[in-house]
């Protein structure tokens, strides 16, 4: 209760400077969708790709939600959200900005090397690079590098150090459109199919109906993406899933699952080795953050 106060202050500043904020809890993940909300019930808000009607007072679908309405921030539905916050997180595309995430040393010695200089802002493993200007979000467009702008949101971790620079080509280049648009009907590979059960996870400590059931659901969430955002998605997945089997003795079956998560993609259009990519980046990095 009491850090919700500081937590919503900086908020507030933020706000006040044109930043549109939301509030994060532990782990760094939005607060749930409320019950009208959820499973995109609503339709979605107006601002999401896919929009909707949802007028939801409540911070209820992440970036979506974020605001720079003091009275909305202050508001009794929010208040909720920030007695359990550890954290502000701000929409990088609604305030112009495009947020390049470097998740290790590699990935911050590639871009030292590739990309103009611009302001930076250091992370619990890595560093964000600031640019001016908004493009398409994106994760895993390099091995520790994601793309967070029109569509995600990023963590607040302070104003950074450096003159920010304008969104330049090569960071743009990053995101290919090889996800975009679906293949046309009869083009697209379809990778073998192979369907995880209990057998291949002799190890595994979770029943096979709870793995199942996750499984299931974010396959569905890949196969809803039929214009874009499928990539990003197999690797969302990928990285949740891997994390629920960090502590099993294994194996756990993962290759299996990996090749549900890939066709799912392959079936609405991301080509297949892009799928791939986007699995074994989503499972590599749930490793790296439970190690």
């Amino acid at each position: 209760m009491t850090q919700s106060v500081p937590i919503r202050r900086v908020a507030l500043s933020l706000a006040a400077a044109r930043v549109p904020v939301l509030p994060l809890r532990e782990g760094k993940v939005p607060v749930g969708n409320c019950p009208a909300c959820t499973g995109n019930a609503c339709g979605g808000r107006p601002n999401m790709k896919a929009a909707g009607p949802c007028t939801c007072p409540a911070p209820c679908h992440a970036w979506a939600a974020a605001t720079t309405d003091p009275r909305v921030i202050a508001s009794p539905a929010w208040a909720p959200a920030w007695r359990e916050a550890a954290a502000v997180a701000y929409h990088p595309g609604g305030a112009g900005l495009t947020v390049v995430d470097l998740d290790n040393a590699d990935a911050i010695a590639w871009a030292r090397q590739n990309l103009p200089a611009t302001r930076t802002v250091p992370t619990t493993r890595g560093q964000h690079w600031i640019y001016r200007g908004t493009m398409p979000s994106a994760n895993a467009v390099r091995p520790g590098i994601d793309i967070k702008s029109r569509n995600q949101y990023a963590r607040w971790l302070g104003p950074g150090t450096g003159r920010m620079t304008a969104l330049p080509p090569a960071v743009r280049a990053l995101v290919v459109k090889e996800e975009a648009t679906p293949a046309r009907r009869g083009v697209a590979s379809s990778p073998p199919r192979t369907t995880w059960d209990s057998t291949v996870a002799t190890g595994c400590r979770h029943t096979q109906r709870y793995v199942r059931t996750g499984l299931d659901r974010g396959l569905a969430l890949i196969r809803s993406h039929t214009e874009s955002g499928a990539g990003s998605k197999a690797f969302g997945v990928a990285r949740f899933i891997a994390a629920q089997h960090t502590h099993c003795p294994g194996p756990c079956g993962l290759d299996a699952i990996g090749d549900e998560i890939t066709a799912a993609a392959v079936l609405v259009g991301v080509p297949e080795p892009y799928a791939r990519r986007a699995v074994a980046n989503g499972f590599k990095t749930a490793a790296e953050r439970t190690a």
